[in-house]
């Protein structure tokens, strides 16, 4: 599947001064929705949501995937926002792009809606005085253990997930990954799986795949079976 054009963004304009550049933590979580496209496609996805969806990239190419499905992508920085809509116009993809943090102002009209639900959130560790603004630094700044924007938005991922649906979410080693899955199941009942790691120079990142259902959750692309949805 081909990335999605960012052609009419660019470094030489200011645009990444604004909005966060796909970098390798973007192109990982591409490729797990790639690898996991027999997966989506076996639970009849009809509602995604990227939150904090940035230059859009992942919102588009989750469109090319499953064009059929309605995308929202909602972001706290304006640029991003406005990123996302015209990235969905350049690769001719229709995406609800929302400013708004988190996913304020969608419940609960969205309760237990969400089928395909996508979260690469501001990871790295800083102080937490550098944590809560809308500009670029919403893309990266995590405050402790990069984790506080995460934990703020975990709440609401239990209230949006549907009964078959799938969270990915976007970590790197310091965020406590298997602190985080153990957190998911014992307060939500949410099961997860690490799906895919890559080095990045110094940050080790990795795609976590969640669902209610676990046999969505642990689902290995080689076994080739389709996933039995939970009624």
């Amino acid at each position: 599947m081909r990335t999605p054009s960012l052609s009419h963004l660019s470094a030489a304009a200011g645009d990444y001064d604004r909005v966060y550049e796909p970098s390798d933590d973007s192109f990982l979580l591409l490729d797990a929705l790639e690898n996991d496209a027999s997966l989506i496609a076996s639970v009849a996805p009809s509602v995604a949501l990227e939150v904090g969806s940035g230059s859009g990239v992942v919102s588009a190419f989750l469109s090319f995937l499953w064009p059929h499905v309605h995308i929202m992508a909602t972001d706290i920085n304006p640029f991003a926002a406005a990123a996302t809509k015209k990235t969905g116009h350049q690769n001719s993809v229709h995406i609800d792009a929302i400013l708004t943090q988190f996913a304020t102002g969608l419940l609960p009209r969205l309760h237990k809606k969400i089928d395909i639900l996508i979260f690469n959130p501001p990871y790295v560790v800083t102080p937490s005085s550098e944590i809560g603004g809308n500009g670029i630094e919403a893309s990266w700044a995590g405050g402790i253990d990069g984790r506080e924007v995460l934990d703020k938005f975990i709440p609401a991922v239990d209230e949006l997930l549907s009964p078959n649906g799938i969270f990915y979410l976007v970590t790197v080693n310091e965020n406590k990954p298997t602190e985080i899955m153990d957190m998911m199941e014992t307060h939500y009942g949410i099961h997860s799986k690490m799906v895919l790691r890559r080095r990045a120079g110094i940050e080790g990142l990795g795609i976590l795949r969640m669902s209610r259902n676990a046999s969505v959750a642990h689902w290995d692309p080689s076994s080739g079976q389709v996933v039995a949805a939970s009624q």
